[in-house]
């Protein structure tokens, strides 16, 4: 099954994979909370450029997203729920996921951003980014271009694949920890020990 970010990765879009000696906070000692943000951030732009280097005939205008020109991607607001704090060494891999399915004539989008200690192997922070679709030539939102919305459409329904996938195997996981404890000791005859007090 692998580690717990490459399970991830397959229900979540794989986006950026960081080292963090460069942003620890020196009197605490651990990474200051806004370089969380910025980690979202930077992930966003790899995450949409991800789909240039797959759909290469609208190549330029998937990567003009992360530009000032033309149709573009402005993060209209960022919530981070912080879990723990982040201390050298270590490395983070952050992931996106599309909350929703877009639809035809969607100008805006919400991804859920999981960022992942690699050393602790766990989330450290959970971020919901709401992103705005702005034409920066009319200097107002805009819809996105239809290949986009397929592309995304798509992307959400292999994560619903993925997550029904993962879903069925972790079920089967419990249920077969669940018929070992009734095997050995979770039946009505058994008695539990606990322990001798002589020492």
């Amino acid at each position: 099954m692998g580690t717990v970010a490459d399970v991830l990765r397959d229900t979540w879009y794989d986006a950026l994979d960081a080292g963090i000696q460069h942003d620890i906070n020196g009197v605490t000692g651990h990474v200051n909370n806004v370089t969380y943000n910025r980690w979202a951030e930077s992930a966003r732009v790899n995450w949409s450029t991800n789909f240039a280097a797959m759909d290469r005939q609208h190549r330029d205008e998937w990567k003009a997203l992360v530009t000032p020109h033309g149709i573009g991607m402005i993060l209209r607001s960022i919530r981070t729920d912080y879990k723990f704090p982040i201390k050298y060494p270590d490395r983070v891999t952050v992931l996106h996921k599309l909350r929703a399915k877009p639809k035809a004539d969607t100008d805006h989008f919400i991804l859920d951003v999981l960022i992942l200690s690699e050393l602790h192997r766990r989330v450290a922070a959970r971020c919901v980014e709401d992103i705005v679709v702005y034409d920066y030539k009319a200097a107002k939102k805009c819809s996105m271009k239809a290949f986009m919305i397929d592309k995304l459409q798509e992307t959400f329904e292999l994560q619903e694949q993925a997550k029904e996938k993962y879903g069925s195997m972790a079920l089967g996981l419990l249920q077969r920890v669940e018929e070992l404890e009734k095997s050995s000791w979770d039946r009505p005859d058994a008695k539990e020990d606990f322990g001798s007090a002589n020492v």
